[in-house]
């Protein structure tokens, strides 16, 4: 499986990853076409070859005569599902613009549908993002993984005023993993940078086994004094035993025997919308005699503190617990098939090129079901069918 290595000693940005990607291989022409799917007017992606205190890299600019550098949310959600970019660009890109939404509605407090990203609203940076999940699909890159961030020091000027370093939603954004300063007063890891990674990577410490086939050197737009202001992006074979892959995930646990079971499935879907990557409940018998209900939450390290706060203001529990687990996932892929009721995606689990697991996206199917009305089941038992991955095609 191919993967990925941020090595994120002097920041990361938008700019600086998709120049990390050029420069590791991704063809510029490529980019420049497949972002015409975003139909946004007006753009123009460029790419050169920088001195950086004595390493090559590769500099790319966005040029837009776009004026409009506020865009909530939702609008730039709605392009990207309106768009005509590839199934796994779109919702990686979709992913990301959410985890950033995520961070600046807990910096701001404000609900989730409220944000206006200010300079990650403009087209260049919309543009950056998606970028960047293109040439990662063009890279073939599948599993990602990032050191520990520098993130410079100092305040920085933006659209709310002048701010510490690391800026909040970028803090925010990278609660709970590894971070540090070499003392540089700059911001060098941007909201833009810090929703990449921690979207996309699984781990955030040394480099993990990795059988390099190319090196891309992505260069931001700072001269510093020490380590030259570059993203270095190492893109090959993932090694190891088996193409099964373990990553930390919190457990956090609370017993419950008064709440009111209509309260559960409102909590459920607040709980997925703000990271839960599992909710479900098990009977137990309590002290007393009372039978109960455990409540589990699966969620990534940075996400536990916001979904503690949740547990605590939507339940009933005076406390929980919560502890460390090693979580195994097989890697997933995305195919999209035609069937006599439309399109529907199907996810794909390989390991070692032999296909294990194959399930069509149940919300595809419902969708169809509902329009053409006939049963889910029939348009589930379609969709297997005509994949590619479960006839021994792909």
């Amino acid at each position: 499986m191919k993967a990925a290595y941020f090595d994120c000693f002097s920041g990361i940005s938008g700019d600086m990853t998709l120049g990390a990607l050029i420069d590791a291989g991704c063809p510029l022409e490529r980019l420049r076409s497949e972002l015409k799917g975003l139909n946004v007017p007006d753009w123009e992606i460029c790419a050169e070859k920088v001195w950086k205190s004595g390493t090559a890299a590769t500099h790319v600019s966005v040029r837009s005569g776009d004026t409009q550098t506020h865009r909530s949310l939702g609008t730039i959600l709605g392009i990207l599902e309106h768009s005509e970019l590839a199934v796994d660009v779109r919702e990686r890109a979709s992913a990301i613009f959410r985890r950033l939404g995520e961070a600046e509605a807990a910096v701001h407090n404000v609900p989730l549908e409220k944000i206006h990203f200010h300079e990650v609203g403009a087209v260049d940076a919309i543009v950056d993002i998606v970028g960047a999940c293109i040439g990662f699909t063009a890279l073939g890159i599948q599993r990602f993984a990032c050191s520990a961030l520098n993130v410079g020091g100092g305040t920085a000027k933006m659209a709310h005023g002048v701010l510490p370093v690391p800026a909040p939603a970028t803090a925010r954004l990278l609660l709970g993993k590894p971070t540090y300063s070499n003392g540089v007063q700059k911001e060098l890891v941007t909201p833009t940078g810090a929703a990449i990674v921690a979207t996309l990577c699984q781990s955030f410490g040394p480099q993990p086994p990795l059988r390099v086939e190319s090196i891309g050197y992505g260069a931001g737009t700072a001269d510093l004094d020490g380590p030259p202001n570059v993203l270095r992006i190492m893109v090959g074979e993932a090694l190891g035993h088996s193409e099964v892959f373990d990553e930390e995930i919190r457990v956090i646990e609370a017993n419950l025997d008064d709440l009111n079971p209509q309260v559960y499935g409102y909590f459920v879907e607040k709980a997925l919308a703000a990271g839960a990557l599992d909710v479900f409940t098990t009977p137990v018998q309590m002290k007393k005699g009372r039978p109960g209900t455990l409540l589990t939450l699966l969620c990534k390290p940075g996400d536990a503190h916001k979904l503690t706060d949740l547990v605590f203001a939507e339940t009933t529990t005076f406390g929980l617990r919560s502890y460390t687990a090693e979580r195994r996932t097989l890697p997933r892929e995305w195919q999209s098939v035609q069937t006599r009721f439309g399109k529907v995606r199907i996810k794909v689990a390989r390991v070692n090129g032999k296909v294990l697991q194959v399930s069509p996206e149940y919300e595809d199917c419902r969708k169809l079901a509902e329009e053409k009305k006939v049963a889910l089941r029939e348009v589930m038992e379609e969709a297997m069918r005509q994949c590619p991955a479960k006839n021994g095609q792909g």
